[in-house]
């Protein structure tokens, strides 16, 4: 298959380095001036990982996406509309887009997929997402891992995780695309609440908080229109040993290091997201107490050791 890879940060660099690996037509495109791409351009490595000659690197965005039969997007989440933007001056029709990335738009509160289907005729392009746990770090001394394909259009889905399931990576075939999109988009914001309880030293919390946040983020999906088991599936639960525990980890880093009075230089998809999820449980009406805490501390200026202690003072209920 000939495909984009359009961003070349962290993720999308392993994605392109992943789909050459298992033997497809790659293209890895980023903006003219993304350190990310001046640096795999000049050394064809990154921090994580060194391209094969077989990748090329380029910032013509024309040429990435006429090369295309599947287009992959994977860059900040809050960037993909304006990014649309661009890509939508180019043919789209037969071509697939894929996002890559976890996130709901905070001006809109809509998912990804809704943000690029303003763009697009998804009987013309359909689109997919591709969410669940791993980390570059991980994916490039040969660890495995299962992930999730998910698309409102069953055949294109089907063919997506045929073309590129491996050894390396186990894919499933997503059910329920709100949900897919918004347990992906919410296991950020419980791994900022992670980093905070390690950053405090209440690592042993970090099983309530599974099992609570799991239990608020399908309300949410099931408030909706998705299904709320998926919550329980690879795209949230499924994702939080890489998220909540892991060392690679940008949204547990980052909570660690806000915990500690650091400074977290990297993107962290999570602090966004806790306000999109904000208002999303505002407009459904969903009691989202984890999720709201971390917005309360990140945008309200509250002090995350109240919020947190806040969450079990709260009045005795039924745990179901």
């Amino acid at each position: 298959m000939k495909i984009s890879v359009l961003g070349c940060g962290r993720w999308g660099s392993c994605i392109a380095w992943y789909l050459d690996k298992i033997g497809h037509d790659v293209i890895s495109c980023g903006l003219p001036n993304a350190p990310e791409l001046i640096a795999l351009k000049a050394t064809h490595k990154n921090d994580y990982l060194t391209y094969p000659e077989s990748i090329e690197v380029t910032s013509d965005l024309e040429k990435a996406i006429s090369h295309a039969e599947t287009i992959i997007i994977s860059i900040s989440s809050q960037h993909l509309r304006s990014y649309m933007n661009d890509i939508a001056k180019y043919p789209l029709e037969g071509k697939k887009i894929v996002l890559c990335m976890k996130g709901v738009e905070v001006d809109t509160g809509c998912r990804l997929s809704e943000v690029v289907s303003d763009f697009v005729d998804e009987s013309k392009t359909p689109i997919a997402v591709w969410v669940g746990p791993g980390h570059p770090q991980d994916y490039v001394k040969g660890i495995p891992n299962c992930m999730v394909i998910d698309s409102e259009n069953k055949e294109v889905k089907n063919e997506l995780v045929n073309a590129f399931s491996s050894d390396l990576i186990r894919f499933y075939i997503g059910t329920d695309l709100i949900g897919s999109e918004l347990g992906a988009a919410a296991k950020n914001v419980i791994g900022i609440a992670a980093g905070m309880l390690d950053g405090i030293g209440y690592t042993s919390l970090k099983g309530a908080l599974m099992a609570r946040s799991t239990r608020e983020i399908s309300r949410l999906i099931s408030a909706m229109g998705g299904n709320e088991l998926s919550a329980y599936g690879l795209c949230h639960l499924g994702d939080y040993e890489a998220t909540l525990f892991s060392p690679w980890s940008h949204n547990r880093c980052y909570g660690e290091s806000y915990a500690k009075g650091e400074k977290f230089q990297k993107l962290a998809e999570g602090v966004m997201t806790s306000k999109a999820l904000v208002k999303l449980s505002k407009e459904h009406n969903v009691d989202m107490p984890i999720t709201t805490a971390i917005y309360n501390i990140l945008f309200e200026e509250k002090n995350f050791e109240d919020e947190l202690s806040k969450l079990f003072l709260r009045s005795v209920k039924q745990e179901f």
